[in-house]
């Protein structure tokens, strides 16, 4: 590699908006994510609507749904299931 071209590569801090903090390196001090693997709902599991610039309530708009249509929907489900 030629000398004094390349970054410097150093240890970050990785932090997301749920308070997880990952140590790693890259060639910046300080990383901010939104979504880190203990908050994705991939990684956990658990279902949970990610608004990335207002897609959910456009979404919502586009087809006329409200907040509690959806709830109201899978508690209907939820009760012909039994």
């Amino acid at each position: 590699m030629k000398k004094g071209i390349h970054p410097k590569y150093m240890r970050t801090r990785v932090s997301c908006l749920c308070g997880n903090v990952i140590e790693t390196r890259a060639t910046v001090p300080e990383i901010r994510v939104e979504i880190c693997s203990s908050c994705h709902p991939y990684f956990t599991g658990k279902q949970k609507l990610v608004d990335t610039a207002g897609r959910v309530e456009r979404f919502r708009r586009k087809y006329g749904l409200k907040a509690n249509d959806e709830e109201q929907n899978e508690e209907q489900k939820q009760e012909q299931d039994k």
